[in-house]
């Protein structure tokens, strides 16, 4: 990792790393990563001109930002380092799913490498992280899956949870106040026309959800 890189560099790089990489949108706006990362579109312009300066993203026409290879690869090392020590919080230390992020958010700017190496075989080389978010190995290689989201499955069929599109605190409490966690399996068991919300059956429990909530959730359908 680059030394003379700031934490608040690192956080920008991940963040359109996360964009256009792991959204699949190729290239971002000013205002795309701006609303990403709750900052000013004039914030986000003074940022990419030092990134810019240091060779890790670049313009394209009408404004629309890419990550050079030397960024993408520091981004997917930030991301490589967060993963690994939510898994660490989640599996020892008895943190919960919402409590993770913000401490991991800490964490991934330490920058020795032979601390995460020690990491990532002490936990025995996980692929995903308490999400279902798939954790980078070490030379930056990570699992890419199509999925689908809980507001696609119909109306009688079951799935099961791989992971969460939000990961936000507020969200993830409300998941597990509802009993879903990696692996739960749901049945949709009504779509209701007027406002899109379903009735989902989770083990023994009746929940009415929103399409929002719905369209958050990462699933698997069941046979």
């Amino acid at each position: 990792m680059d030394a003379l890189l700031s934490k608040n560099e690192e956080d920008y790089l991940k963040a359109l790393f996360q964009l256009t990489i792991e959204n699949n949108l190729g290239v971002a706006g000013t205002n795309q990563l701006a609303m990403n990362l709750g900052v000013s579109p004039a914030s986000v312009n003074g940022m990419i001109k030092k990134l810019r300066a240091k060779k890790l993203v670049k313009s394209e026409l009408y404004g629309k930002l890419e990550m050079t290879a030397k960024g993408k690869g520091i981004a997917i090392q930030l991301i490589r380092k967060h993963r690994l020590w939510e898994t660490f919080l989640y599996e020892y230390l008895n943190f919960s799913w919402d409590e993770v992020h913000e401490v991991a958010e800490q964490l991934e700017h330490i920058k020795s490498d032979k601390l995460i190496k020690q990491l990532n075989g002490f936990l025995g080389n996980p692929d995903f992280d308490p999400h279902g978010d798939p954790i980078p190995d070490e030379s930056g290689k990570f699992s890419k899956k199509t999925k689908i989201n809980l507001a696609q499955i119909e109306e009688g069929k079951s799935c099961m949870v791989v992971s969460v599109k939000d990961a936000s605190v507020a969200f993830l409490q409300m998941v597990s106040k509802l009993g879903i966690g990696l692996q739960t399996e749901i049945k949709v068991k009504n779509f209701h026309q007027f406002d899109a919300s379903r009735t989902l059956v989770i083990g023994k429990k009746e929940h009415q959800v929103s399409l929002k909530f719905a369209e958050n959730v990462f699933v698997k359908e069941l046979d």
